[in-house]
């Protein structure tokens, strides 16, 4: 792999003149090796309502297009994958929410459905504070809450203010500035032993590496 200069890099500016602004990322369209495995992972973990479906003779190995939000669909699934996702162009897909309680629940909702969980915590750029976890297929989700806002000055929050965090617990208990975290349910909350702490945050570090180091 060629050698990056990060600074022409991040020179890097949107020009004057574009005819056009997106203003969200409109749906992701993923394949699948077991098209009823992953829908039922989708609607009956996620939550997602299926819109309309496509049937093999429409579209090889069928498609279904589901819903959260009054959009059609925000998430597709094409039934033609032969096999675990590789995870080479995807890294991941990320799901915001409301509030940080709902980050909690989806926890523990999440465990209750015998989802393993690869990260909890809080990001660094962006400081969102979120769960990590992966469908089925081994598609790399993010449910979250908190996306730093960037004003109309173009200013990012500086690095020197991120603090990544290991456990939601952690997360919330050190907050960075302008971040409130405070938890309208506190029995969504865990207490945690240091060995605990350690092994969480061993476990995260692993996953995070290999998330981002892998078939590099």
């Amino acid at each position: 792999m060629a050698a990056q200069d990060f600074d022409r890099i991040a020179a890097y500016k949107r020009p004057s003149g574009v005819p056009f602004n997106i203003t969200k990322i409109g749906h992701v369209v993923l394949n699948s090796s077991d098209l009823e495995r992953s829908v039922q992972f989708y609607t009956q973990v996620m939550g997602f309502q299926i819109s309309d479906i496509y049937t093999p003779n429409i579209a090889p190995g069928g498609m279904v297009f589901m819903r959260y939000s009054p959009d059609h669909h925000g998430v597709a699934l094409v039934g033609k994958m032969p096999g675990k996702s590789e995870n080479i162009e995807l890294n991941h897909l990320a799901f915001e929410v409301s509030t940080l309680d709902e980050v909690l629940r989806a926890r523990d909702h999440l465990e209750r459905n015998g989802v393993k969980i690869d990260f909890e915590g809080r990001r660094r750029a962006g400081v969102q504070i979120a769960v990590e976890f992966r469908d089925p297929d081994g598609h790399l989700l993010e449910i979250y809450w908190g996306l730093d806002q960037v004003g109309s000055d173009g200013r990012s929050r500086p690095a020197d203010e991120w603090k990544w965090a290991h456990t939601l617990e952690e997360a919330i208990d050190n907050p960075v500035v302008g971040q409130d975290t405070t938890i309208q349910d506190t029995r969504l909350l865990r207490n945690r032993s240091a060995d605990d702490i350690a092994r969480q945050k061993a476990y995260s570090m692993k996953t995070q590496t290999e998330k981002l180091t892998a078939k590099s």
